[in-house]
Formats: structure tokens, C-alpha cells, sequence
């Protein structure tokens, strides 16, 4: 797997960005702005919807240059020959993910307080951890975390952190002093007039240039 630039992770919603014709056009833009990370998630669909979406996006996320990864949906990374899967703590074990996915493959897993990040298998890559703040994207986000908490879990792995949940460019350079090593972001590149801008934003307040 190569390096990867975390910085700037975005988790696509089709109800935000408006069917897959608008997570197409929102992806194109946020990669041009410093997206390393593309991750599609869509509880909401039906499986040949995820099967669609992702034969769209693997492509011009390779073009692109960024990391494509689907949510939860192992099988369909496989058939689309996705570059990861992200995995809640509900989902299938990391190990089995792992197993199904091969060596190569980027796992991602999300944590939520420190019993679970004491728990993380050697197969995850990285740790998406969070609600940092509220969030209405995931109807069964965890207890909000906070940039204190968010802090204290960050320091206490040496995996890939991502924080995640009601990030935007206004409260974005908190939580990357909270020691995170990028951002996960939907609502606020989803529904952004211009996608590319907000996510050169979110990727300046890290100290990058795009």
C-alpha cells in the first residue's frame, strides 16, 4: 500500500450530493482540492446501487490519485476492486475483512472510546474515531466525543487517526491540534457550492498547499 495523505477524507452520502451523478462531480472536485481519501457510504441503498456507485467511483479515484474505499460492503470492494474498506464495530471483524480482502487492502476501523481502542486488531491500518462533534449524516452515531477525548485517543495509538462527525472548515484546525492525522468530512464538501474550495481550506488548516 502507498503512503497515504489522510488530510482531507471524504465520505460521500448520495442524499447529500445528489445521486451518483453528484458524488461523481463532488469527488472529481475534492481531489482536485487535496482529497486523499474517498470513501463511499450508503446504508440507505440497495446492494446493485453500492455495485454501481463503486464501478464509477474506483476508476476516478484512480485517476484521480486518491484512495477509494467502500463502507462495510466487503463484497463489493472486491468486485470493484476497491483500494480498502471501512468498518464499524457492529460490522464484520477486522480479521475476517482482512482475511477476504488480502495484504494489500487499507482497512479502516471506527472507535469511539478507549475500551474499543485497546481492542483494535493488528489487521487495522487506521482509526476513524469519532462523532467529534453532533452530526445528523449517521442516524446511529455514538456518544459525541469532543476534541479533549478526541485528543486523548489519538495520542494513545500509533495507527492513522481520522476524526470524524460535524467537521467543517470552522472548527477543522482544532481538531487537527488535537493530534489527528486528517479529517473525514461529508455534509460540508457534499453540499459546498464549490466542493474544491472547502476541501483547500480543510487541507490548508493542516499546514498543506493544494
Amino acid at each position: 500500500m502507498k503512503m497515504i495523505d489522510y488530510s482531507v477524507y471524504l465520505v460521500l452520502d448520495p442524499d447529500l450530493c445528489g445521486g451518483l451523478d453528484g458524488m461523481l462531480r463532488v469527488t472529481e472536485a475534492a481531489m482536485a482540492g487535496g482529497a486523499g481519501v474517498v470513501q463511499l457510504r450508503a446504508p440507505q441503498w440497495k446492494k446493485r446501487q453500492w455495485l454501481d456507485a463503486a464501478r464509477a467511483l474506483q476508476p476516478l479515484c484512480r485517476q484521480g490519485g486518491a484512495v477509494f474505499v467502500v463502507n462495510d460492503q466487503v463484497d463489493v470492494a472486491l468486485a470493484v476492486g476497491a483500494d480498502g474498506v471501512h468498518v464499524g464495530q457492529q460490522d464484520l471483524p477486522v480479521a475476517v475483512v482482512r482475511e477476504l480482502m488480502g495484504p494489500q487492502a487499507l482497512i479502516g476501523l471506527s472507535v469511539n472510546h478507549a475500551g474499543q481502542l485497546a481492542a483494535v486488531p493488528p489487521e487495522a491500518d487506521y482509526l476513524g474515531l469519532g462523532p467529534v462533534f453532533a452530526t445528523s449524516t449517521k442516524k446511529d452515531a455514538a456518544p459525541v466525543l469532543g476534541l479533549a477525548q478526541l485528543a486523548g485517543l489519538a495520542a494513545a495509538t500509533s495507527l492513522p487517526t481520522v476524526g470524524i462527525g460535524g467537521i467543517t472548515p470552522d472548527n477543522a484546525g482544532a481538531v487537527f491540534a488535537a493530534g489527528v492525522d486528517g479529517v473525514a468530512v461529508v455534509s460540508a464538501i457534499c453540499t459546498a457550492a464549490d466542493p474544491a474550495a472547502v476541501t483547500r481550506e480543510l487541507y490548508a488548516l493542516k499546514g498543506h498547499t493544494a
